[in-house]
């Protein structure tokens, strides 16, 4: 059990440091995303290319990752800390991937994906929540903060599993130490908002 535990963990890892945007920009012949805004390996970064079918791709193939990271392990074995331990390491592959020299994205696609894994309902509040602020605030980033600020309590209402609620935790303080240079970003208004053309 021991062993499957650790093989899935580190399955859950090596599939979170497939960095989406990377190889996606590098096969549409598109500029590396890491030179480009604030240098995140994301989509995001990459829709500031100008190139919608990219960045789709790269959200769907960040969010599977951690999705079937988290399927895996339910489909393996019933032990609900082995899924919430394969959940936290899909977002650190994500965000320090072993295949691009630990230089990852924020996790916020991947974050998603093993929360549609973990509980869909969760998933759906968290979706919902990202959109609302996405729509009055405009920065991808806050909506992003705002929503993991808000994933503990959700998942505490819908769940009493201790392994899940503190992945649920532990993912989004990953997410907001990723986010801090972009809530500063935010208060000097530096910060580009959804649909601004690149400067």
């Amino acid at each position: 059990m021991m062993f499957l535990s650790i093989f899935l963990i580190l399955i859950g890892y090596g599939l979170g440091s497939i960095a989406s945007a990377i190889i996606i920009c590098k096969i549409m012949h598109l500029e590396d995303p890491r030179t480009l805004g604030s240098g995140n390996p994301g989509a995001t970064n990459v829709l500031r290319q100008g190139n919608k079918t990219a960045a789709a791709l790269t959200l769907l193939f960040d969010l599977l990752k951690g999705t079937l990271a988290v399927l895996l392990a339910q489909f393996l074995t019933t032990e609900t800390w082995v899924w919430a331990s394969v959940a936290i390491a899909a977002v650190l592959g994500h965000l320090f991937p072993i295949f691009f020299n630990f230089k990852g994205g924020k996790g916020v696609a991947t974050g998603f994906g093993v929360f549609i894994a973990l509980s869909w309902q969760v998933a759906l509040l968290l979706f919902g929540t990202w959109l609302i602020i996405a729509a009055i605030f405009r920065y991808s980033s806050l909506a992003a903060v705002i929503t993991a600020f808000f994933a503990p309590f959700y998942m505490f209402g819908l769940s009493n599993d201790m392994s899940i609620l503190t992945a649920t935790a532990l993912i989004s303080i990953l997410l907001f130490w990723k986010h801090k240079q972009n809530m500063i970003n935010i208060l000097y208004d530096k910060e580009q908002k959804i649909g601004a053309k690149k400067s």
